[in-house]
């Protein structure tokens, strides 16, 4: 028989299924109600109910489980002290879009060796999930592959969509089922076009093909999500997180009757690139709100134990502890510095 299938296709594995992966890694009692209540807090925070500024922070990708724990009991204790200002989410990232190849993230290639056994991905995503869970520290992370919110979702307390996946309906409709808030950012050219049509689109019911439990393909059929918004990351270089910008994107999501609240990304093109910047654009964003309070509900900052970033080497040996392999981040030293800083101002506001 003449084969037509599969022609490119050079193998097929089955992976672990979300159910048993969950028996191997679970989420305590204790664990599920924290996360719930981190997610209702940050809904409040959305809604202006507090008055709090929400934080995203955390290294722009997770490739090693023991610096990003390090990192994450670093944090906790951080936002216990600021915990009255701003309330604080690491940002724990395991997968990544690339523009043409690249490393794509721990799940994909938890090696770091080209080896991409997802199980072991899978499995270190959820250990790292649950033992920062159990430090009592929200859980954002990036919605890339739509196989995967049903591995690790039951720990996230608030989600991403990234400027690359905003615009494609499958991210869409999953955001239209997944049960905590989710960041829509704007289009790399900066535009804003795509991450409102998103937003309508996340709010509302679909159904479409994804996995059960048991792994499984499923027609999934959600509600729609109302607790969106939108990310403002700048872009094709230039920022777009000054008052001009914020009271511009506040009219066009009045105009959609879309939510409201914004998020500025400090990172990305609002930095130009330079992570160093991310400081000048946070004080920027913290005096816009001790002058005129408004539309402004978080921001989100590329930070990890050690500056700048690493190419990764052949010989993994050479990596250096606590240093990013994808975008520059600013050092612990820095983030702590710039986010009391800033909550230090809003509590004279």
């Amino acid at each position: 028989m003449v084969e037509t299938n599969n022609l490119k296709v050079t193998h097929v594995e089955p992976i672990i299924s979300p159910f048993h992966l969950k028996q191997v890694f679970p989420l305590s009692e204790q664990g599920a109600t924290f996360v719930n209540n981190s997610r209702n807090t940050i809904k409040n925070i959305l809604q202006g109910k507090d008055p709090r500024l929400m934080a995203i922070v955390g290294p722009c990708s997770i490739h090693d489980e023991k610096a990003a724990l390090e990192y994450a009991q670093r944090l906790s204790q951080l936002a216990r002290e600021i915990h009255e200002q701003i309330f604080v989410i690491m940002r724990v990232y395991f997968e990544k879009p690339r523009t043409t190849v690249g490393w794509k993230g721990i799940i994909n290639d938890p090696d770091l060796d080209k080896t991409h056994r997802i199980s072991k991905g899978l499995g270190i995503a959820r250990h790292l999930f649950c033992s920062i869970t159990d430090l009592q520290l929200p859980i954002a992370s990036e919605m890339l592959d739509p196989i995967t919110p049903q591995y690790l979702a039951d720990t996230i307390s608030w989600g991403a969509i990234g400027a690359r996946t905003t615009e494609s309906q499958t991210h869409r409709e999953m955001s239209s089922g997944l049960s905590f808030p989710v960041g829509f950012k704007n289009g790399t050219d900066g535009g804003l076009q795509i991450a409102l049509d998103a937003m309508a689109a996340a709010c509302r019911p679909h159904s479409f093909l994804g996995i059960n439990y048991e792994g499984r393909t499923s027609i999934i059929k959600t509600t729609g999500n109302p607790d969106v918004h939108i990310v403002l990351r700048g872009g094709n270089d230039a920022p777009n997180y000054y008052p001009e910008d914020i009271r511009r994107t506040a009219e066009q999501l009045k105009e959609r009757s879309l939510p409201s609240a914004i998020m500025v990304d400090c990172s990305h093109a609002n930095s130009r690139k330079d992570h160093n910047l991310q400081r000048e654009v946070l004080d920027n964003v913290i005096d816009q709100l001790r002058e005129n309070p408004g539309s402004i509900t978080g921001v989100m900052i590329e930070s990890n134990l050690n500056a700048g970033n690493q190419p990764i080497p052949e010989d993994l040996s050479q990596l250096k502890y606590g240093v990013s392999v994808t975008d520059k981040c600013v050092d612990w030293s820095t983030t702590a510095e710039m986010l009391k800083r800033a909550a230090d101002k809003l509590a004279a506001r």
